[in-house]
C-alpha cells in the first residue's frame, strides 16, 4: 500500500504535465540564468619595493604592502534575473604616503640637528599616512531575454579610503547572434569622485603660518641652503614654495564607454575585439605628491652633512623642503582598444593572447602583450602559466627628481607617466570539479585557484603578489 500511494504523486503529476503539453505544444523549456547561490571569495598578498617614490618627488623609497580581500555573491532572483554584490577591502602601510609628513619619523636619526626635526626620503615616517584601508562596494543586476540573446544589465559603485571618495554608476547591453557564435555589447560608466586633499606637511604648515617661517610649523627646526648652512629666515635668500596653493577644484569625473565584438571563428577558436573612449575632468594630479624645480634653490631640514648624499638610500636625516605638488591639466582623453584570441590546441592544451594599444592627450603611448598556456594536467587539476610585456612613453609633463622647471604650467616626477618597460610573469593552479562533491555544510566547492605573479619595471620597481580564489556554490 505504501508503495501505490507513493507512486499516485508522480501519475498526477504526469497528467498534469500531458495536459499541459497538449494545450501549449510551442512551449519552449527555459533554462535558469543562473541555477544557485555562487559566492565567491579571493584574498591576495601584495608587496612592491623601488626607488622613485612620487611623494617625495621622484626619489625615495617605494616599499608597500597590501593585504585584500574580496566576496563576490551572485543571487539568482528568478529565472531571467540576476542580482550580484561585491565587497573588497583592501589594508595597506605605504613607505612613500608615510612621507607625506617626513618629519615625524622615530626611525630617522636626529644628528647633526639640535631641533629634533628631520627626515629622509628613504625612511619610512610613523605618521598616520603611512596606512590606510581602501573600501569598494558594488551592486549590480542583470536581465536576461526569454531566448537568452540579449542581456541588460546595471551597477552603482562605492569606495572610500581617506583622502578620496568615489560614487559610480553605469549599465551594458550584450546581443547574441548567430546561434551565440556572434556577441556584440556595449558599456556605459560614470564614475563621480571627490579629493580630501592632503598635503605634503611644510607646503601645507607654510600657507598656515601665513607663508611666515617664524610661525608654525618652521618656528623650531633650522632651514639649510644647500651648501647646509642655516638660512637667516627673515632674509631674502630663502625658501619660498610661491608656486603653491589650495586645490580649488575637488572632483575628478570620469565617463567611459566600452565596445567588445566576440566571434568563435571555429570550434576551437575564438577571437574578440574591444574599445573604450574614456574622458576625465577635474583635478586629476595628486596633491600628495611633490615636485622639485632645477630653477629654483634647494632648501633642507635635516642634518647638513647628509645633504651631498641626499638622492643616495644612506642618507637617512635629511629632507628637502618641497617646490610645489604635481600639476597636471584638468582634461584627459583616453582611448584603449586591443583583441584576444584563445585556440584549443587539444585536450591538454590551450593558447590564450592579448594585445592592448593605448593612447591619450598627456602623450602617452603604450603597448601591452600577453601569452598564457593553460595546461590540464588532470580532469580536474590545470596549470596555467602566463608572461604579460609592457612598454610605454613618457607623459609630456614628466621630468625626474629636480630636472622640472617653475616656468612650466604643468609638472610632474610620478613614474608611473614616465617611459618604461616592465615584464610580468606568473603561475596559476586551478581546481575544478563540475559536480561540486567537496562542500561544508550547504556550500559546495566549484573551483579554488591559487596564483602567483613576479612583476619587474625598468624603473626599477618590482612586486610580487600571491592570490587565493573559491568559488561555491550554495545548495
Amino acid at each position: 500500500m505504501k508503495v501505490i500511494i507513493s507512486i499516485l504523486p508522480f501519475f498526477f503529476v504526469a497528467h498534469l504535465f500531458s495536459q499541459e503539453q497538449s494545450q501549449s505544444s510551442t512551449e519552449v523549456y527555459k533554462k535558469r540564468v543562473l541555477e544557485n547561490i555562487e559566492i565567491d571569495f579571493l584574498t591576495s598578498y601584495y608587496s612592491q619595493d623601488g626607488d622613485n617614490a612620487a611623494v617625495t618627488g621622484g626619489i625615495g623609497t617605494e616599499e608597500l604592502i597590501d593585504f585584500a580581500s574580496n566576496i563576490v555573491i551572485s543571487i539568482p532572483i528568478n529565472d531571467d534575473d540576476v542580482l550580484s554584490i561585491n565587497a573588497t577591502i583592501s589594508a595597506y602601510t605605504s613607505a612613500s604616503s608615510s612621507n607625506l609628513n617626513p618629519f615625524d619619523n622615530t626611525g630617522a636619526s636626529t644628528s647633526g640637528n639640535s631641533n629634533g626635526a628631520t627626515g629622509s626620503p628613504w625612511v619610512e615616517s610613523t605618521g598616520d599616512s603611512r596606512k590606510d584601508v581602501w573600501i569598494n562596494g558594488n551592486i549590480s543586476y542583470s536581465h536576461s531575454s526569454d531566448d537568452r540573446n540579449k542581456i541588460l544589465s546595471a551597477n552603482i559603485n562605492f569606495a572610500t579610503e581617506y583622502d578620496y571618495t568615489s560614487i559610480g554608476f553605469g549599465g551594458s547591453h550584450t546581443w547574441l547572434f548567430n546561434e551565440k557564435n556572434t556577441e556584440f555589447s556595449m558599456k556605459g560608466n560614470v564614475f563621480l569622485d571627490t579629493w580630501n586633499p592632503r598635503y605634503p606637511t611644510e607646503l601645507d604648515s607654510y600657507l598656515e603660518a601665513d607663508k611666515n617661517l617664524n610661525n608654525g610649523f618652521f618656528f623650531a627646526p633650522d632651514i639649510l641652503d644647500q651648501n647646509g648652512n642655516i638660512i637667516d629666515k627673515n632674509g631674502t635668500n630663502v625658501w619660498n614654495p610661491k608656486n603653491f596653493t589650495f586645490i580649488e577644484n575637488e572632483a575628478r569625473n570620469t565617463y567611459s564607454l566600452s565596445f567588445t565584438f566576440s566571434q568563435i571563428l571555429s570550434k576551437n577558436a575564438q577571437f574578440s575585439l574591444f574599445f573604450d573612449i574614456v574622458q576625465q575632468q577635474g583635478w586629476l594630479a595628486n596633491p600628495l605628491q611633490r615636485v622639485y624645480f632645477a630653477d629654483r634653490n634647494n632648501y633642507y631640514i635635516g642634518n647638513a652633512q647628509s645633504i651631498p648624499n641626499y638622492t643616495l638610500p644612506s642618507n637617512r636625516d635629511v629632507f628637502q623642503l618641497a617646490d610645489d605638488i604635481e600639476r597636471l591639466p584638468d582634461s584627459r582623453f583616453k582611448i584603449p582598444l586591443g583583441m584576444r584570441f584563445n585556440y584549443y590546441i587539444n585536450e591538454k592544451f590551450v593558447l590564450r593572447t592579448y594585445y592592448r594599444f593605448y593612447s591619450d592627450n598627456w602623450g602617452v603611448i603604450s603597448h601591452t602583450a600577453e601569452i598564457e598556456v593553460p595546461i590540464k594536467i588532470t580532469p580536474k587539476f590545470t596549470l596555467y602559466p602566463y608572461y604579460r610585456f609592457y612598454t610605454q612613453t613618457s607623459a609630456d609633463y614628466f621630468a625626474p627628481f629636480d630636472e622640472l622647471r617653475s616656468t612650466q604650467n604643468f609638472y610632474t616626477s610620478d613614474y608611473d607617466l614616465s617611459n618604461f618597460d616592465a615584464n610580468q610573469y606568473g603561475l596559476g593552479l586551478k581546481y575544478t570539479d563540475i559536480f561540486t562533491k567537496l562542500h561544508l555544510s550547504k556550500l559546495h566547492l566549484k573551483s579554488a585557484e591559487l596564483k602567483y605573479s613576479r612583476y619587474d619595471r625598468s624603473t626599477r620597481l618590482t612586486s610580487d603578489i600571491i592570490s587565493l580564489g573559491f568559488n561555491f556554490i550554495v545548495e
